[in-house]
């Protein structure tokens, strides 16, 4: 190149640096020792400047185009017409930490960081306009970050509300669907009755008889009770659908589990047995075992519906919805109703230990924020795991603060990446 092409295009380095606000009312001396020592480049759509883990050697100034640096797990950062970027002075940049792209047809000024001591020695405002643009960089880079982590809790939360809310709504349609039928059968064994002659005797002890086992059903704990061991539950079962095949009652082998679950004995049977008469005995028992099917379906809904109210109650209570950003906020509920967020993934098999204080009392925070913080933390301890485990969650009072721990039993964080935490 000859001296008179370099000088021109020095001179136009100039003009260009002239443009971007860093360097516009540089003296002129100044901007002419930073533009003798850039170099001009130009990239096409699509071609790329520089790939992870190449070393960042150079503070570029881009006049035309755009560029995008895609960071593996991370928001892309776009470099737009008029920008300095790359290595910055004071910047503890390496490498790469991304693949830099041209998306627009573009050209650059670079500035090797060789000439950097010099440049700030030359120009100390230079340098004080290039720092406060790196802090503007990094508040930047923090705002992406920060608001792509928002949007992983959200993603997250969103698949375990989902998951979570699936399962008591599935469970209630059925069960609703079911319910038809039940109705249906019920009413017509109801018909079949009222063809015999009963007595006010017989009618009153049928009616007894069927009010004492479907109030067994509505009473939740009567009924784990009487469901809680399934070799007793088969003994019964079998007693009851041998009673049902000698006295000659349709379809033994339906009515005889729904009654066995109830807990009601053979000789209760034979009791009843004894007062209604053989004739009634039939359809008196398929009525009965239908009742209860019914109130076992009603109680399922109702179980369904309440486990749905408690998770909307619990996602409002996370969120903090229609509620102030910053206000006192009870650590153990934060707690308890982000780990029902993640009930499906703790269900696997993860047991959770808890050693709450008691005494703890409420604190001043933002509790949507806080809230993301025990889902990360959380979510972080169950992939720690694997999936099987145990999470440890603790409270503790220690001054005028409150700690809160999450740990977990897995193989904890490698050597290897600890500085970076």
């Amino acid at each position: 190149m000859s001296e008179a092409a370099s000088a021109s295009q020095i001179a136009r380095f100039v003009g260009d640096l002239r443009t971007i606000n860093v360097f516009a009312d540089l003296p002129a001396e100044d901007l002419e020792w930073i533009a003798q020592r850039m170099e001009e480049v130009r990239f096409h759509a699509g071609e790329v400047y520089g790939r992870t883990g190449d070393p960042a050697d150079y503070m570029i100034v881009l006049f035309e185009g755009e560029l995008q640096v895609e960071r593996p797990n991370a928001p892309t950062l776009t470099v737009e017409a008029g920008h300095v970027s790359g290595l910055l002075p004071y910047s503890r940049l390496m490498q790469f930490r991304g693949t830099a792209r041209a998306v627009l047809p573009s050209r650059l000024l670079r500035l090797h960081k060789q000439y950097f001591p010099d440049m700030l020695h030359r120009s100390p405002i230079l340098g004080q306009r290039l720092v406060a643009l790196m802090s503007d960089r990094i508040r930047e880079i923090t705002r992406l970050e920060t608001q792509q982590e928002k949007l992983m809790a959200l993603g997250k939360l969103s698949a375990g509300l989902a998951h979570e809310l699936n399962n008591p709504a599935a469970a209630a349609r059925r069960a609703a669907q079911t319910l038809r039928e039940a109705m249906e059968y019920v009413r017509g064994v109801s018909m079949k009755l009222l063809q015999y002659p009963v007595s006010d005797k017989q009618r009153e002890t049928l009616l007894q008889f069927e009010l004492e086992l479907v109030k067994g059903v509505q009473s939740a704990s009567a009924y784990a009770a009487a469901q809680k061991d399934p070799l007793e539950i088969s003994d019964r079962e079998e007693e009851i659908n041998a009673f049902l095949e000698q006295h000659h009652v349709e379809e033994p082998w339906k009515v005889a589990p729904i009654l066995a679950e109830t807990g009601v004995t053979r000789e209760k049977l034979e009791g009843l047995a004894a007062e209604i008469g053989g004739q009634l005995l039939n359809n008196g028992l398929r009525r009965v075992s239908g009742l209860i099917t019914i109130f076992g379906l009603i109680q399922e809904i109702d179980n369904s519906t309440r486990r749905i109210s408690d998770l909307v109650t619990a996602i409002k209570r996370y969120s903090y919805m229609d509620q102030a950003p910053m206000q006192e906020v009870d650590l153990h509920e934060d707690l308890e109703n982000t780990l029902k967020i993640f009930g499906h993934r703790l269900k696997a098999g993860i047991s959770v230990a808890r050693d709450y204080d008691v005494n703890l009392p409420r604190v001043c925070a933002f509790g949507s924020e806080l809230n993301q913080v025990w889902t990360n933390l959380i979510d972080n301890a169950i992939d720690a795991m694997g999936g099987k485990g145990e999470l440890r969650i603790r409270t503790a009072h220690e001054l005028d603060c409150a700690i809160v721990e999450i740990g977990d039993n897995g193989p904890g964080i490698s050597a290897e990446i600890q500085t970076r935490i």
